[in-house]
């Protein structure tokens, strides 16, 4: 339908939970209405169901093309409708080519075809090799870039040194886009690590020293930025370690344009309570002790983390080593796209957080970041009709046989969560309904500079 409505008494807009009829007119929200208060065109009511401003997670490794027996658009946008998500960004990288050229980057548009199921922006990468390359790349319709302080297991993505940080910088402020960070720097000393079927083997093996030094480079390369009247934008991707969460307070305090996330299993899993052996569980930087995650919650509340992503990164069952336990040559990465709002809310309600909250976190905040809150992350009139309809007391255990990315394997697979999403309708259309997925992919690229068409 092209000019429909949808009402429920529990809608999220402006901050605030309240009673409206939303009106949609090709694909776009046309007009808030009380609830109740019926436009001329048909009308579904969510009754106290809420709709929510559809979810917008700006770290998702697709991997397509080149390593699509890992993952791929059509399977990771699907699982990203299951999960109320209506857009994301992917990652350069673990695809072949990795996107740090711009003929890279139009291989990667012409693989999604007919494939996206949600609606979708890329990152671009920096890479010592392409700085002289970066403009054209992003000219190209990236929303921003990313770069690895440390091996990032990919030959054909190298980390980044300072003098590499430097020369791009000035380029990436000129475009006014963010330069995202895996902040982790290989300071030595940890090498006699000897790294077993322990999972607190492998914690001790990548410290959290070696966070906050790269944190505390990236301070030190955007204060030099501002200083030189260039003020780039830093973000740094995935944090795990609360060491680091007073030198990103203080950068902000500086007038830095600095920013960070972090991510649900970092909120919703202990290292203590991690099994030896399962290899599922294994990420980089690693998941830490029950006394961090709680430290992370506190930033999350008090503002120094600014959104919750779910850096979804999937690979082959192979490469995760299940059957042996060999967490040192097990790929890292944790699989879970389509259950972050339940993962979520489960611990966020008992904490005092709202949907409203949850809102903010996971949706208007992230959309923000990418630069698309001009279309999306919020219900008001003119943005595209990203709706999730969400029913925030259904309890759910987790199965591997509900998963919707390429594999079926998750670490949270026995799980109980709370909340579950119910429908998710992307630019209008209903794509996902009480798990099952609606007519056909109705997503498309969301380029820079190019939202709006």
């Amino acid at each position: 339908m092209k000019h429909f409505a949808l009402q429920s008494e529990n809608v999220i807009i402006d901050g605030e939970m309240k009673a409206a009829c939303i009106e949609v007119k090709d694909q776009l929200i046309f007009k808030i209405h009380p609830y109740g208060q019926a436009p001329s065109c048909p009308v579904q009511d969510y009754k106290d169901k809420v709709i929510m401003p559809g979810l917008v997670d700006s770290h998702v490794h697709i991997n397509e093309p080149g390593r699509t027996e890992w993952e791929g658009f059509n399977t990771a946008t699907q699982a990203a409708a299951a999960g109320g998500i209506t857009a994301l960004v992917d990652m350069p990288l673990n695809c072949i080519p990795v996107t740090t050229t711009k003929a890279a980057f139009q291989e990667k548009l012409d693989s999604v075809d007919d494939k996206l199921w949600v609606d979708c922006g890329f990152w671009g990468g920096v890479i010592p090799q392409n700085i002289d390359d970066l403009d054209e790349l992003l000219n190209a319709g990236v929303l921003g870039v990313k770069s690895f302080l440390i091996d990032s297991g990919i030959a054909e993505f190298p980390n980044v040194e300072a003098k590499d940080i430097r020369a791009a910088m000035p380029i990436l402020a000129k475009h006014d886009v963010p330069y995202l960070i895996h902040a982790e720097l290989d300071c030595g000393n940890f090498d006699h690590v000897e790294i077993t079927k322990e999972y607190n083997s492998f914690l001790a093996s990548r410290p959290k020293s070696w966070e906050n030094e790269a944190i505390s480079l990236m301070v030190d390369m955007a204060r030099e930025s501002k200083q030189k009247g260039d003020n780039c934008k830093v973000h740094i991707v995935h944090l795990s370690s609360d060491e680091a969460l007073d030198t990103i307070e203080q950068a902000k305090k500086e007038g830095l344009r600095f920013s960070a996330e972090t991510c649900p299993h970092y909120l919703t899993i202990a290292s203590e309570t991690i099994p030896d052996g399962k290899t599922l569980f294994k990420c980089c930087p690693p998941i830490r002790e029950n006394k961090n995650r709680e430290h992370l919650w506190q930033a999350i509340t008090d503002g120094r983390l600014d959104f919750i992503v779910s850096d979804h990164s999937p690979c082959t069952p192979e490469l995760k080593h299940i059957d042996t336990g060999d967490i040192e040559k097990a790929w890292g990465g944790i699989s879970a796209l389509q259950f972050g709002i339940s993962l979520i809310w489960t611990e966020a309600k008992e904490r005092g957080f709202s949907l409203v909250d949850i809102t903010r976190l996971m949706s208007t905040e992230t959309a923000k970041f990418a630069g698309l809150d001009s279309v999306k992350g919020a219900i008001k009139v003119g943005n595209h009709a990203d709706f999730l309809v969400f029913d925030p007391d259904a309890e759910f255990t987790i199965t591997n046989e509900m998963i919707k990315h390429r594999h079926n394997i998750t670490p949270y697979a026995g799980r109980k969560v709370t909340g579950q999403v119910l429908h998710t309708y992307v630019r209008g259309h209903h794509v996902y309904q009480q798990d099952e997925f609606i007519n056909e992919p109705k997503g498309r690229p969301l380029l820079k500079g190019r939202l709006k068409g």
